[in-house]
């Protein structure tokens, strides 16, 4: 399995020369841009395009909401099926990539709203092919084979094999001109992807791989990504995103993922700094209940893996080396001055936490376990 990594990282060492040559193919001769109005000037994306696709019929569609919603993912399945391209390229973060997974297989038809709620929706390709171009550091979608759309606030996923893209390029060039904000949230999704996924109750040896791999990148890249960009990090933290989604792809997210979307659409707080305000609070109840682990392998051994990967000799100095990588990169962790008064507003938090996700916690959560661990949050 680390030989196949050690392969994919030789093969992912791109450049927008690469970029070029792939999209100046004649087999592309109709392309849909999909891509955030501010990555997509500030990563250099749009003059990239203006001069590679020049000879090319093009249309773009350029996302609004800070997060992808089911109105607007009509709107881009609509203009995509009038459009009908050979190449639809979705190029952002997270959001933009799971806008361009989910309008590739999924039809504009009758009560598709429905369809998405109680998960009965079809699944198939519904235009030409799809490449992925992040241009953060952080959720690895473009190798993950779900994606995720809000329903009146509230977080469905939609998977499904169709939904992994075709293609994917990962350029430093189109990353590292994002802002520290985005670079911060982002770049501790992929910490937090990995250190989920190795005690997901669906990891396996494969995703423990890819996960751990993942990890030793992003933590000794991480800060310096976010504080003094370069080619060096930048390009390490793209690659242990990207392997932090291989990883999630097998094993998935656990709790505090499944509680970070309603911080999102609630409190319009970014997903990676979401994640961030429970991560360390249920890896903290994770570790202290090992005696109750409902997996098919050794969680304690699992956790003592994790403090070799960050040197630490104990569960308190792992959470004081996650309390210091989130406060190095100005990701706030109080409620009260992210201004979220939480007692008034745990009955709709809870509302909108992704039972799927939490069912994959190592330890069996309930309702009033998870309130009790968020209003007790240090």
């Amino acid at each position: 399995i680390l030989y196949e990594i050690i392969m994919i990282n030789n093969l992912i060492k791109h450049n927008k020369e690469d970029l070029h040559n792939f999209l100046s193919k004649t087999i592309f001769k109709k392309i849909f841009i999909i891509a955030g109005n501010n990555s997509f000037k500030l990563s250099g994306l749009d003059n990239f395009f203006l001069e590679t696709l020049k000879e090319k019929k093009t249309k773009y569609f350029l996302k609004k909401n800070p997060y992808p919603e089911y109105e607007e993912l009509l709107s881009l399945i609509s203009e995509i099926k009038n459009f009908s391209p050979d190449l639809i390229v979705a190029c952002g973060g997270g959001s933009v990539l799971d806008y361009g997974k989910i309008a590739n297989v999924l039809e504009n038809k009758e009560s598709l709203d429905e369809k998405i709620t109680n998960s009965e929706y079809k699944l198939k390709k519904n235009s030409g092919k799809l490449l992925a171009i992040p241009t953060t550091a952080g959720s690895g979608a473009e190798v993950t084979p779900n994606a995720v759309i809000y329903l009146d606030k509230k977080k469905y996923s939609i998977e499904g094999p169709e939904l992994k893209p075709d293609y994917f390029f990962l350029i430093s060039d189109f990353v590292k001109e994002a802002n520290k904000k985005i670079k911060s949230s982002s770049g501790f999704d992929a910490i937090a992807q990995s250190i989920e996924s190795l005690i997901s109750r669906k990891s396996n040896d494969k995703s423990v791989v890819y996960a751990t791999e993942s990890l030793k990148i992003s933590t000794k890249h991480f800060l310096n990504f976010v504080t003094n960009t370069n080619e060096e990090n930048t390009t390490n933290m793209s690659y242990a995103a990207n392997l932090s989604g291989e990883a999630i792809s097998i094993s998935k997210t656990t709790a505090p993922h499944a509680i970070s979307y309603p911080f999102t659409s609630l409190f319009n707080i970014s997903h990676g700094h979401a994640v961030s305000l429970t991560l360390i609070d249920f890896l903290e109840f994770n570790f202290n209940n090992l005696n109750r682990a409902d997996c098919n392998f050794n969680l304690k051994k699992r956790f003592e893996l994790l403090f070799d990967i960050v040197k630490a000799k104990n569960f308190n100095e792992f959470r004081e080396f996650l309390m210091k990588i989130q406060k190095n990169a100005n990701l706030e962790n109080s409620f009260e001055k992210l201004k979220i008064d939480i007692k008034p507003s745990i009955s709709k938090i809870l509302s909108g936490i992704n039972s799927q996700r939490l069912s994959n916690n190592p330890i069996k959560l309930d309702t009033e376990m998870v309130k009790k661990i968020i209003l007790s949050k240090k």
